[in-house]
């Protein structure tokens, strides 16, 4: 036995207890669905531990690699102070525009922007807003590390980067594995990527889907 058995119950009470959602945060899975948009989104406890790093890391400047409807952007954007500033890129248009239409219904117009169009173009032109404090990467797997090696570069000395989906549905530690394959050897070759980058000290959190979490030396 290496730690506690996630549960249905346990599950429900670490939700219930330390990341509860709002009726906004409820609504926008619905929402997105009805639009076609994929649920795909983090999970809630995944929601509180970006807003429990960022305030760790007393971040005002976040970026984000992946906005989808704007779940994540929201939790995130609601841990900043008032002059934070939260930048999410997103590659699909109706994808951007709902993350900005949500952004906006929950008061973080302000201190938010969201770019459209791949990241891989779009990271080179925010050397201008460097440094960041904190990073999330949520997007396409097969470009992890094409987005680490250009996120890594804008952040500043102690700032934290997060991958979500470094667990691979609980298959990137298989020998072999067969379904997805081409997914899971992404993600491995991704958390390989970072373990082994002398410029971060890093970790796999097993939360939802596993993160994999780094700090900028």
């Amino acid at each position: 036995m290496k730690g506690t058995p996630i549960t249905e119950s346990l599950y429900d009470y670490i939700v219930d207890t330390f990341a509860p959602e709002d009726d906004l945060l409820r609504r926008l899975p619905d929402e997105a669905k009805a639009k076609g948009i994929p649920l795909i989104q983090i999970s809630p406890e995944q929601g509180k531990f970006l807003q429990v790093m960022i305030t760790s890391a007393q971040a005002k400047k976040v970026l984000e690699v992946g906005s989808l409807f704007g779940y994540s952007a929201i939790w995130m954007a609601r841990a900043l102070p008032a002059a934070g500033k939260l930048i999410t890129l997103e590659l699909n248009e109706l994808h951007a525009t709902t993350t900005r239409e949500n952004l906006a219904r929950a008061g973080l117009a302000s201190r938010s922007e969201v770019r459209q169009g791949d990241a891989r173009q779009l990271l080179p032109k925010l050397v201008d807003q460097a440094p960041f404090d904190l990073a999330f990467i949520d997007a396409e797997k097969a470009q992890y590390i094409d987005y680490f090696e250009q996120v890594v570069t804008l952040m500043r000395p102690g700032g934290v980067i997060i991958a979500d989906n470094a667990g691979a549905q609980g298959q990137v530690w298989q020998a072999d594995p067969q379904n997805g394959r081409d997914y899971i050897l992404a993600i491995r070759s991704f958390n390989q990527r970072v373990a082994s980058d002398p410029r971060l000290v890093s970790t796999l959190v097993l939360i939802n889907d596993g993160m994999c979490v780094g700090v900028v030396k």
